[in-house]
């Protein structure tokens, strides 16, 4: 299986329940945590962390992004950062089911983007079931956040500090709490 090959997959929403897809997404999960290791461990010039970081995506990352470490990917692959992006410390992407980060995002420290699940039947608990999460432009997201699958964020809406994110964020708004509720509109 190829990353093309998976990313079909997950665009055509097939459950990643069958033993070369497991196999496959644990491969990547051990290439994944190689790169970060090294981008997470002693100091790196900017230069150096866009490197490993375009090594880790697939991609040449933009020089505009900035990602402090620690960082946090189990898959890599999957993950697609538009320009002028800030990420701060200790987040967490779980990214199989594929993020979309829209151009000049804020995103505090330790938070996590969470597109899988498993099945809720016992005899279902091993499937991987998978939606992906989606942040337009200008989003701010507060520390300690955590966004589930299937999410989509508007563009300049704003997550307060230590939300959980269930369903979709309209475009403009303020939204906080467990799980994340409307707080106002931004004007």
């Amino acid at each position: 299986m190829t990353i093309q090959d998976f990313q079909q997959l997950i665009a055509d929403g097939a459950a990643l329940n069958t033993p070369e897809i497991v196999a496959f997404m644990r491969q990547q999960t051990v290439k994944a945590q190689r790169i970060t290791c090294e981008y997470n461990t002693g100091f790196h010039e900017p230069e150096e962390r866009r490197e490993m970081l375009s090594r880790l995506f697939g991609y040449e990352l933009d020089k505009t992004v900035i990602i402090n470490p620690p960082f946090s990917t189990d898959f890599g692959k999957n993950l697609h950062i538009a320009p002028r992006v800030f990420i701060n410390a200790g987040c967490q992407f779980q990214d199989q089911g594929g993020i979309w980060i829209g151009e000049g995002c804020l995103i505090g420290p330790q938070v996590v983007f969470a597109t899988l699940n498993h099945g809720f039947a016992p005899d279902d608990r091993q499937s991987l079931y998978h939606k992906p999460i989606r942040l337009g432009r200008n989003v701010w997201i507060g520390a300690h956040v955590t966004i589930l699958q299937g999410v989509t964020i508007g563009d300049n809406a704003v997550v307060a500090a230590g939300a959980v994110v269930t369903k979709d964020v309209e475009a403009n708004t303020i939204v906080g709490g467990v799980p994340a509720k409307f707080i106002k509109r931004i004007e």
